[in-house]
């Protein structure tokens, strides 16, 4: 009896629940009938309070777009509440997905939409997007300055519901969302959409009377836009340092406050490294397009609440014509009359499956680069001479721009060497003697050495050295690169010199003292020498007979040594022309 009496129980319970539910259901499906044909004024008026609190009734996409072109009368409250709907969730799922990387492309998706009839909406989502992921704040900021351009009204709007956020969170005493709040002005100052009097309004009045979260919030501030303001307003900038110094003297806060602040110098002594004020992929409005704001947190704002609420438009045919044409303007004619942007239509689906298609992948991982890197290196070192490795490494594909990577591989592979084996510099002769580029490429890469030679062990700079000894001794590098060299005592290090020690010892020994002294004897040749052997002054020249002496090579400085013999009566010379000149313009003078 116990066990039928509970399965009764059970029963009766789940008849009254499917009753209680059926009940419901219809009272909902009776109010959204109602709701939709508008029949009653009461329930159409509570409406729009309902949906900003619920979000709004779910309808899937092709559903709506099928009842949009069901309705007939295109100035309806009924079309009209779809329109919003449809604006109100692209609108959020535009500024949801915007990063660094799309930016761009959503920038054009966003001008498609009614910004104009959807501005509290468009405000609204960048807010709350904001709120919740203040790390992206730069690329909301980006966002907001493209939308400038075209509607600063929109723009001024946002503002006002910022400056509106930043009174309420003050007096609150709300520091998360003041903290939000002040980094969106911050990167608005770095994107100069709001002028940067602002920036010391704000840091003025955190300071002013100085508590720990109020300091903190005025250095996070100064973080982010502390670069910005040295550009623009140094001297503000400085008294505001000066106002920080004060407190810190003071000592009336927390010590990890002070901290906070004494890091906060480091960072300005550093010139704010790490922490610029726009970001090369956010920097896309023009000078010429940039419009600033001017506003004040004293002023009394208006925030337009009801502009977030769906309101029929008696005029909604004209206006969406207008906005179209506006849109035309703006993007070039790219959208069609009779075309509802906010539709998610099979035809929108197919335009965006070739745009996919027609979209080029780049390859930022840099993966085929390093393919090439490791195919290069392999040929190097498992080819048994250097004619089977020019053989393979000319037979690699290479785009416009890598034959670079093949001579930097080549001489990476002769560092790593023990001792110098020739098969390097064969094999560097061979490419150069193949290709005129791979000589050129060779030219980059000693340029690149000499000038970070002193970062170069003593074993590796002395295959460099011999490689590059090779090439010249063979003239398949042409002997002009020496003019990168200039050896006096002032331009040269302890690395460079035996660097040139290395270079000149190898030649010598390659081409003989005698040939190598006739090529560094050849007029055509003396100005890319000029720097080895300065004339310029007699304490360089001094300074290179001693050092090729030293190393062995007094012979080639023949000439040099005639030179500093003759430089006294070079110099005496010279002046007395100096001074016969000038007394023939005396004479001149005084005839006149």
């Amino acid at each position: 009896m116990g066990w039928r009496h509970d399965s009764e129980i059970r029963g009766r319970w789940r008849e009254d629940s499917r009753v209680l539910n059926s009940e419901d259901g219809r009272r909902r499906d009776t109010s959204g009938v109602d709701r939709r044909r508008g029949e009653d004024g009461d329930k159409e008026r509570k409406r729009p309070r309902e949906e900003e609190s619920s979000g709004g009734v779910y309808i899937p996409p092709f559903k709506l777009a099928r009842m949009m072109k069901d309705i007939q009368d295109k100035s309806s409250i009924e079309y009209q509440r779809m329109t919003w709907d449809a604006l109100r969730k692209s609108i959020n799922g535009l500024v949801n997905k915007v990063n660094a990387t799309n930016l761009k492309n959503i920038i054009p998706e966003l001008f498609a939409e009614n910004l104009i009839r959807g501005r509290g909406l468009f405000c609204r989502s960048c807010m709350k997007s904001q709120m919740a992921s203040p790390g992206f704040t730069d690329v909301f900021a980006g966002l907001v300055a493209m939308v400038d351009t075209k509607f600063p009204e929109v723009v001024d709007l946002l503002l006002r519901r910022i400056i509106l956020q930043l009174q309420r969170a003050m007096k609150r005493n709300d520091k998360p969302q003041l903290l939000a709040a002040v980094k969106f002005v911050a990167h608005l100052v770095n994107q100069q959409v709001v002028h940067e009097l602002i920036a010391l309004e704000l840091l003025t009045l955190l300071l002013e009377k100085p508590t720990d979260d109020s300091v903190e919030v005025a250095v996070d501030f100064v973080t982010e836009c502390g670069a910005m303001l040295q550009d623009l307003s140094p001297r503000g900038l400085h008294g505001i340092f000066e106002r920080l110094r004060g407190i810190l003297h003071e000592g009336e806060i927390d010590k990890r406050v002070q901290f906070i602040i004494e890091g906060l110098f480091a960072l300005r002594k550093a010139k704010f490294q790490g922490f610029p004020a726009i970001r090369p992929e956010m920097d896309l409005v023009e000078h010429e397009d940039q419009l600033t704001h001017k506003i004040s947190l004293m002023d009394e704002t208006d925030p337009e609440i009801a502009l977030d609420i769906f309101k029929p438009d008696p005029q909604f045919s004209e206006n969406e014509k207008r906005y179209e044409e506006l849109k035309k303007q703006i993007l070039g004619g790219e959208s069609e009359d009779g075309a509802n942007s906010n539709a998610a239509d099979s035809d929108d689906d197919e335009s965006e499956e070739e745009d996919e298609k027609q979209m080029k992948i780049g390859d930022e991982t840099e993966t085929n680069l390093v393919h090439l890197r490791r195919t290069n290196y392999l040929t190097i070192m498992s080819s048994v001479d250097f004619e089977e490795a020019g053989h393979k490494l000319l037979k690699i594909k290479l785009e416009p721009g890598q034959e670079m990577e093949l001579c930097v591989m080549l001489l990476e592979c002769c560092c790593q060497e023990r001792t110098y084996l020739r098969y390097y510099g064969l094999l560097g002769q061979r490419l150069c003697m193949m290709n005129k580029v791979h000589q050129q490429n060779f030219e980059k890469c000693f340029v690149q050495q000499y000038s970070t030679i002193h970062r170069l062990e003593t074993n590796k700079l002395r295959n460099v050295a011999k490689f590059f000894a090779h090439l010249l001794g063979t003239d398949a590098l042409p002997w002009h690169v020496l003019s990168y060299i200039r050896l006096t005592e002032e331009d040269t290090s302890s690395s460079s010199r035996i660097f040139i020690k290395i270079l000149f010892q190898e030649l010598s020994e390659h081409l003989g003292i005698r040939l190598l002294n006739e090529r560094l004897s050849e007029p055509k040749m003396q100005e890319s020498f000029e720097s080895i052997f300065p004339r310029d002054a007699p304490k360089n020249t001094r300074f290179a007979i001693n050092f090729f002496t030293s190393i062995g090579l007094g012979g080639i400085t023949v000439n040099l040594r005639e030179y500093l013999k003759n430089m006294p009566r070079l110099i005496m010379q010279q002046q007395k022309a100096v001074s016969e000149s000038e007394d023939e313009s005396d004479s001149d003078d005084r005839q006149a």
